[in-house]
Parts: C-alpha cells; sequence; structure tokens
C-alpha cells in the first residue's frame, strides 16, 4: 500500500473523496460507542458478582487475628488484606497501608499532605517559591490533574520504549531542589502500554535528589493485568532497588482492585518504607478512623491469596483479548505502510496509544465523535490537556464488547486516513 507523503495531489483528492463518501455511510448508522475511559466492560463487573454472597448477615465478621471488622480498629487495614495486596504488589505486609476504593484518592491525599505539611518533617510545600513534578509523556490524564489542582508545575518527560528518559530525570531531580515528585505508571503504562526496563528502575532507585522531600509516585495499577498467558511483562522491585541504593523513603507505590472487582467499590493500598508508613499513619490517624473493614474483608475471602487473584485476572485476560485485537488488527491491517500513525501492540493494562501525524489528533477525535465514537479528548495525555504535537490518541477498548470494538476501529481508522490526507493537503 502507497504511503499516503508519497501519493500527488490528484491522487489524495481523489482518496479524499472515497473517504468522505465512506464516512457519510458511517455518519448514517447513528452508532453510539463511549472509548473516552477504560471502564471494565459489563462481563468483567459479572465475574465479581459472588463476591457480594461471601458475606451476608450470619457470617463471622472477624479477622484471622479476631479483630471485629464492624467496629473501630485497624487503622492500616485488616491484616489478611494487608498481606493481600503486600503480594500483589510484590511486597512486605509491614509496608501496606490498605485505604479506600481508589488509589488516585491516595495519591491526592498524599501530594496535599505534602503540600500543608510537607513530607516527613521537611517544609511544607505551601511555603516554597517552587513546586515542580516531572511528568513521563504520554501519561495519565488524572495524575497531571492532581498536580494541576495543587499550582504544582510540571515538566514534560519524554517516555520512550524502556521508559521515561533518564538522562533528563536524573539532570531534573539531582541539581533542582524545587523537583519534588515525579508520576509514573511503570507497567503496562497509561497510555502506551510500555514497561519499564530494569535500567530504568535500577537508575530510578539511584537517584541523588537536590530535593530531600523528592519522591517517585509508583503507581503500578496493572501489576497483575496481562493480556497474555505467555507474554507477560515483569519489572524490577522499585521498593527492594530503592532500599539496595540508600534510598528507602524514596518511592511511594499505589495499586488498588479497581479493574480486578468492581471500580468504585474496591480496595487501595499505598506500599513505602517503614519510616514513610509511619509518617503517613500519624496524619491519617486525624483524618480517619479507618477504611471499610468489611469490605476487605469480603475482598480477601473471595479471593483468598494472590493466587486467586491471578486466576481471577485470567478470565478478566480473555473477556479483553478479543477487543484489543480488534483494534490492533484493524489497525496493522488498514494503516500499516500508509505512514500515517504509529502504535505499540501492549502485552497488558487497559490502553493502545495511537500517535497520528503532528496536527491531526484533535480532528480524528472530532471526527470520531460526529461518528458516534467518542475517545479520550485530545491532549489529555499530556500536563494541562496540551500534547505540543497534536498527536497522541488513547483508545480504551475494554468497555464495548467485542463485536462494538471492531466496529469501532474501523471507524477511527477512517478517520485517521480521512484527517491525514486533510492535513497532507494543507501542506501542499
Amino acid at each position: 500500500m502507497k504511503a499516503y507523503k508519497e501519493m500527488s495531489r490528484d491522487e489524495l483528492l481523489t482518496l479524499k473523496a472515497a473517504l468522505e463518501e465512506a464516512y457519510k455511510q458511517e455518519e448514517a448508522k447513528g452508532l453510539s460507542l463511549n472509548m473516552a475511559r477504560g471502564k471494565p466492560g459489563m462481563s468483567q463487573l459479572t465475574l465479581s458478582m459472588p463476591m457480594l454472597d461471601v458475606i451476608n448477615s450470619q457470617s463471622d465478621m472477624n479477622t484471622l487475628l479476631g479483630n471485629d471488622t464492624r467496629n473501630y480498629g485497624d487503622l492500616d487495614g485488616i491484616g489478611e488484606c494487608r498481606k493481600l495486596m503486600a503480594d500483589m504488589m510484590s511486597v512486605e505486609k509491614d509496608n501496606v497501608v490498605v485505604c479506600g476504593n481508589s488509589s488516585l484518592n491516595i495519591m491526592y491525599d498524599t501530594v496535599s499532605r505534602s503540600v500543608t505539611h510537607g513530607v516527613n518533617g521537611s517544609t511544607p510545600w505551601c511555603k516554597l517559591d517552587k513546586v515542580k513534578f516531572l511528568c513521563p509523556v504520554p501519561g495519565y490524564d488524572r495524575h497531571f490533574k492532581i498536580t494541576e489542582y495543587f499550582g504544582i508545575e510540571m515538566v514534560n518527560i519524554p517516555l520512550y520504549d524502556d521508559g521515561p528518559d533518564m538522562d533528563l530525570v536524573e539532570k531534573y531531580v539531582n541539581t533542582d531542589p524545587a523537583v519534588k515528585g515525579i508520576w509514573c505508571v511503570p507497567k503496562y503504562s497509561n497510555p502506551t502500554g510500555i514497561s519499564y526496563s530494569d535500567e530504568v528502575v535500577r537508575r530510578f532507585a539511584n537517584l541523588k535528589p537536590a530535593a530531600e522531600d523528592f519522591r517517585i509516585y509508583w503507581d503500578n495499577a496493572y501489576c497483575i493485568h496481562h493480556l497474555y498467558d505467555d507474554k507477560q511483562d515483569e519489572i524490577l522491585n522499585i521498593l527492594q532497588e530503592c532500599e539496595k541504593a540508600g534510598n528507602p523513603n524514596m518511592v511511594y507505590i499505589f495499586a488498588s482492585t479497581s479493574k480486578i472487582s468492581f471500580p468504585g467499590s474496591g480496595i487501595s493500598a499505598i506500599a513505602t518504607s517503614l519510616e514513610n508508613i509511619e509518617y503517613i499513619k500519624s496524619q491519617m490517624t486525624i483524618q480517619t478512623i479507618g477504611h471499610d473493614k468489611i469490605n476487605q474483608l469480603r475482598h480477601t475471602r473471595f479471593f483468598k491469596n494472590i493466587d486467586g487473584l491471578k486466576a481471577h485476572m485470567k478470565k478478566h485476560a480473555d473477556l479483553l483479548r478479543p477487543k484489543f485485537e480488534a483494534v490492533l488488527n484493524t489497525l496493522d491491517r488498514e494503516l500499516s505502510g500508509l505512514e500515517i500513525g504509529s502504535w505499540i501492540e501492549p502485552r497488558g493494562g487497559y490502553f493502545i496509544s495511537f500517535d497520528a501525524l503532528p496536527g491531526c489528533a484533535k480532528s480524528i477525535v472530532a471526527k470520531c465523535k460526529a461518528l458516534g465514537v467518542v475517545l479520550t479528548g485530545a491532549g489529555a495525555t499530556f500536563p494541562y490537556g496540551k500534547d505540543p504535537q497534536d498527536s497522541n490518541i488513547r483508545i480504551a477498548p475494554s468497555f464495548p464488547t467485542p463485536e462494538e470494538m471492531q466496529q469501532a476501529a474501523e471507524i477511527f481508522v477512517l478517520c485517521v486516513k480521512l484527517a491525514s490526507v486533510e492535513k497532507l493537503l494543507g501542506e501542499m
């Protein structure tokens, strides 16, 4: 198939006419498909419904240690739930605090406490002239919204196939005391699907921050979210690597069961050094009496252990894989060789990242929306919603059915082609 850039003006005009006709035909179908967020589909939610039968009015409500989950206590989470989350995050139970239903909430609270009260006794960020966060891009829009909300300056860091540009990360972290943190999704990254290499993880652990209160915000949201049994990414344990490097306090790890059990009704956790844990708990004891221990008990009795979690995630993978493959196969079939876009085939996670020709992302998203296919807004994967190249688009295949996903993928490639032709004609 001939690359669009190699076509003459007449060839592009002929192609444009054909694409516009196909676009009109799709417009007449009146579709309504939403791929704006990485929401689990209905069939995935059904997998966890038996969890609701694990506890009823006749149930023993005590933990393994005999604590009554209906009452106060266990500020840092019931022991068996801390063990479950620790195994999921590949850390020790003592390094874990189990919180509410959302890891995003923990991240927000962690930043908020740093702003108002500092980190482990350091100067509160609100009393500093300038605070900066490094943001690997493209990245997770909700991360960026947190730091934007608190008025923290965000610095773009290019994200490569093996992780962030570590030369740039080291330059900022090791020389600028205003740099207080970096957002990371180290495994099956949102949205690109890449996983950090061993070298990248080690370089993170061996940073020499100019700021004593610098922290790595390690959002391991997709730590057990594989799509394949035989192709799975694994990453080094950042907490262990930080301890080896003499930086035990430098990382906060976040995770949740939001895309394992029920989004909005799962459990979340933070894992970090024992010193950090004690400081976090000293603030939590003022903020809350404790999180939902009955929900923690429900989760641990349903999943039982890490093997139960992994078995459950294989069922998720079986449901997600056809949706991802519908998109990836369509992209490969329809766009390979045209030189109007590139994408990565993830082995896990919830997203496919597509890079269009510069200046085309907003146009593609708008064209898709007009045909009833709603995508994440163009620019959302960058701080302040500003993609310098207007190129990156996040595709979230999880919520529609496989059949709907096939339809959506075909509409997407049609819009990519049309927007690309318009772009190239406009440059002639």
